[in-house]
């Protein structure tokens, strides 16, 4: 290995900045920093903190492979504990050491094999290596409802969640049936007076238990790997992840028409009440946006308190939602659980690459990376869950590592000293988006008649749109000839030195 000493710069320190900062010091880099605009690490875990919050991947899959949590108190994990866990992992592995917290990039620009850094607290740095760790799920999206600054209760995007707003008691309008909107319903019914969901577009419910682990299971986990590995059951998890993906890019499987009907008796078997359920059925194919995993939702809805509003929404007014066919919904809490725009990534960064390409030129229609990692002009800059990678019900801690492990190769390129610039080619780049958007309109987010924040601008699913196996086999090692490997002199110092 070379002795090239080496700058790298984190953007973010949510799931996949931590994991970046661990295995750079695990690599021996020795000059990194990660910059965060919050105060605290965590990214979607630390923003999210709504009642309910749990993710849909299985508690023992949503770890480090080389840092399991033996704790989880549920098969699915509430918010609250990821956080904490992200929190001792940065702990354990010294990663704090490398966060400036409050320290928000603006500007990145690409100069002399070198990019030149502009930071909210008005410092400066320069970095050989950028890596973009900035998540998917961090800009809300916010209706453009006529009157929301009328209201005289409490509004507020569920991603900014005021816990000082009382809820016991109270009338909760929820606005939205996306994951969050159903777990906010379900964890809310009994205990506000009375929660109205507002449901422009049903979605399709997958039926799911989500038992609690016993003490004397997590203390068998803890004094013993083994039993972990088994509850984990790898072998098995990685065939239901398999068989989800083959059945988003091939709807007429096995596998598709097993989770199609697996909503549809979910539906039909927990909805009594014939008018309810009909007034719960989704108009498109399930998996055609991305499903949505819960215990509960449908005995939450049957509760008494609890009423589903499917007229459309015409205003909000000083004392509630008032929806299209005259009705007043009156409302102490409004909680607007319509999501986040996908589309950003680093956008609120102004970035510029090689030539003088500015992200925004580049992402003019979408946006675009080569296997979600590299983009053309952008040399030495990678990303983490990056444009078109895989998303969907299943581990983002998984993809990061994954994605890590084919960066981390890039990276040595550059520290072996084989090269100072690695950038993907327009060529390469160019051909994988022709071959992905081809792949794209074979997948039900494209057949099967229905909007999602899966669909870019131009009505095209913007994720990875094979099987899990083959994201798989290309993140193992990086194709060569798709990349310049750029030999330049060392850049003089500029402008400044690195903070």
């Amino acid at each position: 290995m070379g002795n090239k000493q080496l700058r790298v710069v984190v953007i973010g320190a949510g799931m996949a900045g931590i994991l970046a900062g661990i295995k750079l010091k695990e690599d021996g880099y020795d000059n990194v920093c990660i910059y965060e605009k919050a105060n605290r690490i965590g990214g979607t875990w630390r923003d999210n903190t709504y009642p309910g919050l749990t993710c849909d991947t299985p508690s023992h899959h949503y770890t480090y492979t080389f840092e399991r949590n033996p704790d989880w108190s549920r098969y699915l994990p509430p918010g609250s504990e990821i956080q904490a866990y992200f929190e001792r992992a940065v702990e354990k592995y010294n990663v704090g050491e490398l966060i400036r917290f409050n320290c928000e990039v603006k500007e990145a620009a690409f100069r002399g094999s070198q990019w030149h850094l502009k930071l909210s607290d008005g410092s400066s740095d320069l970095a050989d290596i950028v890596i973009a760790a900035t998540g998917v799920l961090h800009h809300p999206s916010t209706p453009n409802i006529p009157g929301m600054d009328d209201f005289e209760g409490a509004i507020f995007h569920t991603a900014r969640w005021d816990h000082s707003v009382p809820l016991d008691g109270k009338r909760v309008g929820v606005i939205g049936m996306g994951s969050t909107g159903v777990q906010i319903i379900s964890a809310l019914v009994g205990r506000a007076e009375n929660v109205s969901h507002f449901v422009r577009n049903p979605q399709w419910i997958m039926p799911v238990e989500n038992g609690y682990y016993s003490e004397a299971q997590r203390a068998g986990f803890r004094s013993d790997p083994a039993l972990l590995e088994a509850e984990m059951n790898v072998e098995e998890y990685n065939a239901n992840v398999e068989r989800y993906t083959h059945a988003l890019t091939q709807p007429t499987s096995d596998g598709a028409q097993f989770m199609r009907q697996a909503c549809f008796d979910n539906l039909e078997q927990s909805v009594t009440d014939p008018q309810l359920r009909e007034q719960l059925r989704p108009d498109h194919e399930p998996l055609c946006k991305r499903l949505i995993f819960s215990p509960d939702y449908y005995q939450a809805i049957q509760k008494p308190g609890a009423t589903l509003v499917r007229e459309d929404i015409e205003c909000i007014e000083k004392s509630g939602i008032r929806t299209k066919d005259g009705a007043l919904h009156e409302l102490d809490v409004i909680a607007v659980a319509t999501g986040f725009k996908t589309d950003q990534f680093m956008r609120s960064i102004k970035m510029t690459g090689r030539n003088g390409l500015d992200l925004e030129s580049l992402w003019e229609k979408k946006p675009v990376a080569y296997m979600a990692i590299n983009m053309p002009d952008f040399p030495n800059f990678f990303m983490l869950n990056g444009p078109n990678g895989p998303v969907g019900n299943f581990s983002l801690v998984d993809i990061a590592e994954k994605q890590w492990h084919y960066i981390a190769q890039l990276l040595d390129k550059i520290r072996n000293d084989d090269c100072t610039e690695v950038c993907v080619t327009r060529a390469a780049m160019e051909q994988f988006d022709a071959e992905r958007t081809a792949a794209a309109k074979t997948t039900i987010w494209y057949t099967g008649g229905c909007q999602s924040w899966y669909l870019d601008a131009e009505g095209i699913p913007a994720s990875w749109p094979w099987n899990y196996q083959r994201f798989v086999e290309e993140m193992e090692t990086p194709r060569w000839d798709a990349y310049d490997l750029i030999q330049e002199s060392s850049p003089a110092n500029e402008e400044t030195e690195p903070a």
